[in-house]
């Protein structure tokens, strides 16, 4: 019995130190309760922390929380400082969102969007005088706006379209706002040429405003706007540029820019004279005008051809800038245009530099051969050589077919006697016609070899064998030639490209060659075209 007694009060004190801890713990708990709500503070404290990411995504994706406070800890995932360099809390916002049922996922993002607005509203903050600019704080919301729209997750996460019209105009209005800051921040998960991308022309459309003197950018501008602009958008940059353009070929120009060039002289141990100061300056000029025509060149638009044509033209204008201005208008004229083609002629068939004219052929070139075909044959007329060849060079380029080749022949001077024909002509031309593919070049050379042909056919045939040949058409069809007395034509004696030359060997001293003069069709023949046949056949 007494041991039962003691079993029996031992029952009872467990009973009642289980009902005591039940008791002790229910109170805990409902101490502790409202102790344990999640609030705003909570979830900025859990931004800095380890373990906060993954308490915020839960506030996100739970329906046991409010709506006010689930937004709110959408803006928690979007301010969290990049940890390790990575911006995790935007990646979060994302997956959270897409692994919220649709219903609470539009709820939230209706809430999200005008709050992220609000803050892509904001002015940038202003740097104080002589001082940086202090941190933008908008990044994370355009970070976030960025990958919000751009989610291809199904459904989108911003299905609501008048949501995604106000966020990508306030987008807009966030680039534009301070561009060049924005543009070259290199803190942000997203580039600003990301989210032009994005956005499309319509990110781009202001973007002409911001080509301005001052502006630090003109070929980033220059770029966007030739990658997403439309044909308006492209037009209003093109005008911009070329205003810039012309300020930069001025004296006021080279006024502004003095004392910056001074400033850098000043470290130096000898100060340039005057002389190279003004050396200094012009050449600071010229990089400065290519450099913008490079941009111009991006973007073309009627006001960039328009101008860079009227500089080309100019024989006032210094030689390097004029070439500037020809390779801005690379792939840029208009064929259709005839202002366009007759204009870039004039240029080629003027008495401008050599350089000057090989790019204005150029620019020809690029055109269709109906557009420019007739234009190179007139440009066959001229006495200047170097001109004929570079237009019939750009003809032969363009050929394709027998009948390009017969009426390419029949443009040449047929003149018995033509004068200025150079030999660098003919080579250059019967080497162009053989790259010509899929033709039977000897058939159509050999027709223009007979002695009744006009001489300037003649050498041009008989050249496509000096850099075509093989030994055979030497048998077949070049021997019978060697003894032509034709005359060769005649060249202006201080016109040394010109001349009729070939190396040949000495007199007595077959081992050794020597420059010499050729005077008949069948001396270059002879000499020139079969020489180089079997030196060629040696290699």
């Amino acid at each position: 019995m007494r041991s039962l007694g003691t079993f029996g009060r031992l029952f009872k004190r467990i009973n009642s130190l289980q009902l005591v801890l039940t008791l002790a713990g229910s109170g805990a708990l409902a101490v502790a309760a409202p102790g344990c709500r999640v609030d705003e503070q909570d979830l900025a404290r859990w931004e800095t922390t380890q373990r906060g990411p993954d308490k915020i995504r839960a506030v996100v994706t739970h329906d046991k929380y409010e709506l006010n406070l689930r937004v709110e800890a959408a803006l928690s995932l979007i301010r969290m400082p990049a940890r390790g360099g990575r911006f995790v809390g935007i990646d979060i916002l994302v997956e959270s969102l897409g692994a919220t049922p649709a219903g609470d996922r539009e709820k939230i993002v209706n809430g999200l969007i005008p709050a992220i607005i609000v803050q892509l509203k904001k002015d940038p903050p202003a740097a104080q005088a002589g001082q940086p600019a202090p941190p933008d704080p908008s990044f994370p919301y355009k970070d976030a706006s960025y990958a919000l729209l751009l989610a291809s997750e199904n459904p989108a996460l911003v299905s609501d379209e008048k949501l995604r019209s106000d966020l990508r105009a306030a987008l807009i209005e966030w680039a534009m706002k301070d561009f060049e800051r924005r543009l070259e921040n290199r803190n942000q998960k997203y580039g600003m040429e990301q989210l032009m991308r994005m956005l499309g022309s319509d990110g781009v459309k202001q973007l002409p405003e911001k080509v301005t003197r001052e502006s630090r950018q003109l070929d980033k501008i220059a770029s966007l706007v030739d990658e997403l602009g439309t044909p308006s958008t492209r037009e209003a940059a093109s005008a911009k540029y070329v205003e810039i353009a012309r300020w930069i070929v001025t004296q006021a120009w080279i006024d502004a820019k003095k004392p910056l060039v001074e400033a850098a002289n000043a470290s130096l141990p000898k100060p340039p004279t005057a002389d190279e100061f003004k050396a200094q300056l012009e050449t600071y000029q010229d990089e400065e005008f290519a450099r913008l025509l490079g941009a111009l060149k991006r973007v073309g638009g009627r006001a960039a051809v328009d101008f860079c044509l009227e500089y080309a033209a100019d024989g006032k204008n210094k030689k390097e800038r004029r070439m500037f201005s020809l390779a801005a208008l690379e792939l840029r004229l208009d064929p259709k245009n005839a202002e366009d083609v007759k204009r870039v002629f004039s240029i080629a068939t003027s008495d401008a530099p050599p350089e000057v004219l090989d790019l204005a052929f150029r620019r020809i070139s690029e055109m269709p051969r109906d557009a420019v075909i007739e234009k190179l044959y007139e440009a066959f007329k001229t006495d200047k050589w170097k001109v004929r060849r570079s237009a019939a060079s750009i003809v032969l380029k363009m050929a394709t077919e027998t009948k390009h080749i017969d009426e390419f022949f029949s443009k040449l001077p047929l003149d018995k006697e033509p004068k200025g024909f150079a030999r660098g002509e003919a080579i250059n031309y019967g080497a162009m016609i053989g790259d010509v593919a899929k033709l039977d070049h000897r058939a159509i050379v050999d027709k223009y070899l007979p002695e009744v042909t006009p001489i300037a056919q003649r050498v041009s045939a008989a050249s496509f064998y000096l850099v075509h040949g093989k030994p055979d058409d030497v048998k077949k069809t070049l021997a019978a030639l060697e003894l032509d007395k034709v005359p060769l034509p005649v060249c202006d004696a201080a016109d040394e490209e010109c001349k009729w030359t070939c190396y040949v060997p000495k007199d007595g001293k077959p081992s050794e060659s020597e420059l010499r003069e050729v005077k008949t069709f069948g001396e270059y023949v002879k000499l020139c075209v079969e020489p180089a046949i079997a030196e060629r056949e040696k290699k």
